[in-house]
């Protein structure tokens, strides 16, 4: 963050988009909160003149809400949940002149409740495809206000997002979550108004493109979030507009702590340790034991093989243990198995009838998108 606002005051940046997952859960800890407005405050002695957040889905809505009105007082606007007024999503940007500049339409993550109305008798495909209606709708109407605010100007208008967009690149390991219950809602390139001139998208790790259009795009998330990401390279998103035309390019941003995951036996382990230790001195590491035998004093050995290095194992597993303890009799791993698919199981082992599981199966689905989207804070 200090990196960030060093970079956005050396470049020249006016505005500052961020979409959604500002905390990885909705009761941030102090540390993480002092962290947090720290960086907003760095941000006021740059040449930034505007902040954009929106609520990501791991975030709390009321939490990020609570300091609102004090952050806007310092150009920091944050949008944390959907109203019935879109135009509350619609955020106006000046020139130091006081003449129209930009228009932000900050979509925070929209909870099934703000889009979907639920009927009785809904089948699973009829509630998935009123969900994928209901975001573009949202959108469209966003966007109608914003060409509203915009008038006869032809200032830019940007949207913002946090979700799943249709053929999306996830890495294993990289702790993204489905938005909706049962891979509901990947949404389409075309769920955007062609009214937007970009689109800022949050919600996937991996900086990339929705539907090859290069104006809705991921700038992914800006640092590791798992192992999986370890030999990723992190990125922003650099949206330049220059009388009326758009340029996009890639900032790369340094890794400050190297990670690696390491699997094998105890000799391919050790080797690789070895070679850690003078290419990546100081990394994390994850390590899997694959070899054929249990090892009882697993980490005790990979405690030695590290004694006279800087690495630092953060993980160290052992798959044949793991096998034993959660592979089931099918031979299935309990970590390959979705929540769904626990569910189905369980309705197996109590011989639920073919007829009853539809109905028992979008409660289930009800009932875990309503947990999902719980807001602890909320009073």
């Amino acid at each position: 963050m200090d990196w960030l606002a060093a970079w956005l005051a050396d470049n020249g940046v006016d505005v500052l988009l961020i979409a959604g997952d500002i905390f990885d859960t909705t009761t941030p800890s102090n540390r993480a909160q002092e962290l947090y407005y720290r960086f907003l405050c760095s941000l006021t002695k740059t040449p930034l003149r505007h902040v954009v957040i929106t609520a990501g889905n791991h975030d709390s809505p009321s939490f990020l809400e609570a300091p609102s009105a004090l952050l806007r007082l310092l150009h920091i606007h944050v949008v944390a949940q959907a109203t019935e007024n879109c135009a509350d999503e619609v955020i106006p940007l000046y020139a130091q002149d006081g003449s129209l500049e930009l228009i932000v339409c900050a979509v925070p993550y929209l909870r099934d409740r703000d889009v979907r109305t639920a009927l009785a008798g809904e089948t699973y495909e009829e509630k998935e495809e009123k969900l994928r209606l209901g975001i573009a709708e949202h959108y469209a109407q966003v966007a109608e206000e914003a060409l509203r605010v915009r008038g006869d100007s032809s200032v830019p208008i940007i949207a913002m997002g946090h979700l799943f967009a249709a053929g999306g690149k996830t890495v294993e390991g990289d702790g993204v979550r489905e938005l909706y219950v049962g891979k509901l809602a990947r949404v389409a390139a075309d769920c955007f108004s062609p009214l937007f001139d970009y689109v800022a998208l949050g919600h996937l790790h991996v900086p990339q493109t929705v539907g090859g259009c290069s104006h809705i795009r991921y700038s992914g998330s800006p640092l590791p979030i798992g192992f999986g990401e370890a030999d990723q390279e992190k990125s922003l998103s650099l949206v330049t507009f220059t009388q009326g035309e758009m340029e996009l390019s890639s900032v790369p941003i340094p890794r400050w702590q190297k990670l690696a995951f390491v699997r094998g036996d105890l000799e391919e382990i050790g080797a690789r340790i070895r070679d850690l230790s003078v290419s990546a001195p100081g990394a994390w590491l994850e390590i899997l034991y694959t070899g054929s035998e249990c090892v009882a004093d697993l980490q005790e050995r990979v405690y030695a093989m590290l004694a006279q290095t800087t690495l630092t194992a953060l993980c160290i597993c052992q798959a044949r243990t793991e096998e034993k303890t959660l592979v089931s009799e099918q031979g299935e791993r309990l970590e390959e198995l979705t929540v769904e698919e626990v569910f189905r199981r369980c309705l197996d082992e109590h011989g639920i009838v073919e007829a009853d599981r539809p109905a028992l199966l979008a409660a289930y689905r009800e009932v875990l998108r309503e947990i999902a989207e719980r807001d602890v804070n909320e009073s």
